[in-house]
């Protein structure tokens, strides 16, 4: 976040804290609480001035939280304080909002809310109510008489002419005079029973929708129970439980105070289901009684009723609940609000970093051989650091992507194998071998020389021993150079997938390549090793005399009735079967000792030739073979050319417009929420 956003975003903070936190002027009171007077028995109409003084800052506050949920930017995982208003089928649910809007809503029998009926009421002075639906991208005007069938066509619209329920909310606004500042979202009534028509998973499909609004911390849960039925036995109570376990988010609305009366007091005392938030008793509107003169009847019930009246002033009436809900609603307002400003400031960080990681979208051909160089340059380096600086920050916690550490552990692996495939100090039939090759190999000459033919004799047959374990070597090597080679290309090429199947081409080509080129150069040098005995290092001549000084023990064992010798490098041998070929066992002996010295120079100059050869095939494959093979590959006929990478996938197109779109999205409710903070710290100076 740039310095100037970062300012910006912690002066709305402060701010917010100041508009929460302010007393009010009028009252001597906080904001937040509303001049506590007696409204039980004064007409919905009377009571506006009242929260005149609050309107001024809080409205505006709702206004933005309004907007907010109509810009949808609870898509973006962005909850929204809420008033939610759920009970169970026939509870009253409709009536209890009727009184609080007092307009009419749908009536009838099963199901009348279908969809998530978001009602926006607004306080304002003139005398002529306006009402308006908003629903998929529509406003439709009405009025007062018109309104109830204005609902049914827009759910119908919405859901279908059916009994089904939809999770597509349906927005009521209301502008009227003396109704309070509320916004409530009214879900569809619990039934469990599916009648006439409905779906037979009417149930779970309500349930869902109820569980979606009622989840969220910030949700406050309106509860409306029937004071004919026990509160226990309400499938709005367990939902309402399931999720607000202490009860701190739910308020309690009873209907039908007057229907059931007796032990109503001791219900809401004793408060058997856990309602955090309080009880408010309620008598809704009779037939066709006007809304004042159902809440004069209303404020004469809970007056004069023998056990009605007994119940504190402070739990009965509708001018008391909507009061409640207005105190809740500032309360919980201006508890989220901060925190939403700063969601959606993360959140739209998060997509514009998420955006600019994604690949240029290319347009021309210059665009596409940069983009291309690109992938090709940053390839090379990470397989330069890999493979031969061995720096592996890039893959801190892969270790199979520690390369030169692998390397190393495969070498000595291989080096150990050599050793261990090409036993020099075997005790076992001690010299027959040489032996009999000496026998093989005599010929009318002078005694006491050793025909050189018998020592590559046995040279040969040790390098065909081995044979095979140099070339598994080097395969498994280009193996594991294979798996990071086209990792490291495919990762580097992950936003153009039109170019990933070349770029996967090209490397397993290349790897293929040089897979040949070591097994040629590793079978050449096991064939040089078989063809002649030579070696300049004076560690041969050295091994060797150290050897021939077991010679005179070797001989005087025979001398003697034991038949054990202690040779050096050898330790003790049983030379017993030795005695029957006394005229060449010390030829046997030396050509042992010469083939013993002699063969580890062979091992050694087999390690070092065959790893010398993988480092220098290392070397050209990151500096030049990758990006040689890459290009013949792309730029060929087969690889589609250049153009290939202008072509945008559908994958990184949809997510480039997703990004885009939750961009938008999120600068407008920043700023709609900047505007408000700004507008209502005006009026606070």
């Amino acid at each position: 976040m740039r310095g100037s956003s970062r300012k910006r975003v912690k002066q709305d903070n402060n701010k917010l804290k100041q508009i929460v936190a302010k007393p009010d002027q009028e009252t001597n009171n906080m904001p937040l609480v509303i001049s506590e007077v007696d409204e039980s028995a004064v007409p919905l109409s009377s009571y506006a001035p009242i929260v005149s003084s609050y309107n001024e800052r809080i409205r505006p506050l709702l206004d933005a939280v309004d907007k907010l949920r109509n810009l949808k930017v609870m898509q973006e995982g962005i909850q929204l304080p809420t008033i939610v208003v759920v009970g169970d089928q026939s509870s009253g649910k409709s009536s209890v909002l009727e009184s609080l809007a007092g307009i009419s809503l749908p009536r009838g029998q099963g199901i009348c809310t279908r969809v998530p009926l978001i009602m926006r009421l607004h306080h304002h002075s003139k005398p002529e109510s306006e009402l308006h639906l908003e629903y998929c991208g529509k406003v439709v005007s009405t009025d007062e008489i018109n309104i109830a069938e204005a609902i049914n066509m827009a759910t119908a619209e919405i859901a279908g002419n059916g009994k089904g329920i939809s999770h597509t909310p349906l927005t009521l606004v209301v502008k009227k005079n003396g109704v309070r500042d509320l916004t409530m979202v009214d879900l569809p009534g619990i039934t469990r029973v599916p009648v006439h028509g409905q779906p037979e998973n009417i149930y779970e499909q309500i349930s869902d929708i109820i569980m979606e609004f009622i989840k969220p911390e910030e949700s406050i849960i309106l509860n409306v129970l029937s004071a004919t039925v026990d509160f226990p036995t309400c499938e709005s109570i367990r939902m309402s439980q399931s999720v607000d376990r202490t009860g701190d988010r739910t308020l309690a609305v009873v209907t039908k105070s007057d229907k059931a009366p007796e032990g109503l007091r001791e219900k809401v005392m004793a408060d058997d289901v856990n309602i955090g938030l309080g009880y408010v008793c309620v008598r809704n509107r009779v037939g066709d009684e006007s809304y004042d003169e159902a809440r004069m009847a209303e404020s004469m019930l809970f007056e004069s009723h023998p056990l009605l009246s007994k119940i504190d002033k402070s739990m009965v009436s509708v001018p008391v609940l909507a009061r409640k809900l207005v105190q809740i609603q500032a309360t919980i307002i201006s508890k989220c609000l901060p925190d939403i400003v700063r969601k959606i400031n993360s959140k739209l960080n998060g997509n514009v970093l998420e955006l600019n990681k994604l690949p240029q979208k290319l347009s021309t051909v210059a665009e596409a051989l940069t983009a291309f160089m690109r992938i090709l340059g940053l390839s090379k380096e990470s397989l330069r650091k890999l493979l031969l600086r061995g720096e592996f920050d890039e893959y801190p916690e892969s270790k199979s992507m520690h390369c030169t550490a692998r390397l190393a552990e495969m070498l000595n692996k291989f080096s150990q194998e050599l050793k261990n495939s090409s036993p020099n100090n075997s005790c076992e039939n001690f010299l027959l071998d040489e032996i009999f090759v000496l026998e093989e190999t005599k010929s009318v000459a002078l005694p006491n020389f050793l025909p050189r033919s018998a020592f590559l004799s046995l040279l040969q047959h040790k390098v065909n021993t081995v044979s095979e374990i140099p070339v598994n070597f080097v395969a498994e090597v280009w193996n594991y150079i294979e798996t990071v080679v086209v990792k490291i290309m495919m990762h580097h090429c992950e936003n153009y997938p039109q170019v990933q199947s070349s770029i996967k081409r090209a490397a397993l080509n290349l790897i293929s390549k040089m897979k040949d080129l070591s097994k040629y150069r590793v079978m050449e040098i096991i064939e040089m090793e078989g063809i002649a005995d030579y070696t300049c290092d004076p560690e041969y001549m050295a091994m060797w005399s150290k050897l021939m000084m077991s010679c005179e023990a070797f001989k005087k064992a025979f001398d003697s009735d034991s038949s054990i010798a202690n040779i050096e490098g050898f330790g003790e041998i049983d030379i017993g079967h030795l005695r029957g070929y006394p005229g060449v066992r010390d030829e046997a002996f030396d050509l042992k000792m010469r083939l013993t010295a002699y063969w580890d120079i062979v091992l050694k100059r087999m390690v070092d030739s065959i790893v010398l050869h993988l480092l220098l095939l290392l070397k050209k494959l990151v500096n030049q073979g990758v990006e040689e093979e890459a290009v013949d590959e792309v730029l060929g006929p087969q690889g589609g050319g250049i153009e290939r990478l202008m072509d945008e996938s559908p994958s990184v197109a949809i997510k480039r417009a997703r990004l885009n779109q939750s961009i938008g999205l999120l600068k407008e409710s920043r700023d709609v929420l900047a505007k408000i903070i700004d507008r209502i710290a005006l009026v606070d100076d």
